[in-house]
């Protein structure tokens, strides 16, 4: 698991439009890594909507958002579709990203224990070293939160 201040881990996965999406390969801008539990659930679509509404904002910043959860390429890209997301998806069905991260932890749902994805997100500097992140997010106000923690060109 990445620290802040420390590099993060070389990762690499397939995205909802069927490519591969290199970690590192955006050094450079800062990056916005999100992990979310599902697609099309409610706080989900809400979190990343508010991350599409804000998108150009992040642009102007030089940051990159790439959204990650365990759902399938298929499901990412019938979601980023619906849901008009101007940002990658990427598809961890093998919980490599999430395992990097430490974002699968234990969570009660309706009185039922489960292993899942905490909502977190990770903010990359352009050296590709952890800036900020942000653990068990509430989902109101948390983009624009994101937003803030990068420095305006």
């Amino acid at each position: 698991m990445p620290e802040v201040g420390k590099k993060v881990p070389k990762l690499k996965g397939s995205t909802g439009d069927g490519s591969e999406l290199k970690l590192d390969s955006l050094k450079g801008q800062w990056v916005v890594v999100y992990f979310y539990p599902k697609d099309s659930t409610p706080g989900c679509t809400t979190e990343a909507k508010d991350f599409r509404d804000l998108y150009a904002k992040f642009q102007k910043r030089h940051a990159q958002i790439i959204g990650v959860s365990r759902d399938s390429v298929k499901s990412h890209a019938n979601f980023a579709a619906k849901q008009e997301l101007p940002f990658p998806l990427v598809s961890d069905p093998d919980e490599t990203w999430c395992n990097a991260f430490d974002v699968i932890h234990e969570k009660v749902l309706y009185g039922k224990r489960h292993m899942g994805v905490v909502r977190s997100t990770f903010l990359i500097d352009p050296e590709g070293t952890l800036a900020q992140e942000w653990r068990n997010v509430k989902v109101t106000g948390h983009a624009q939160a994101v937003l803030d923690a990068i420095p305006a060109k």
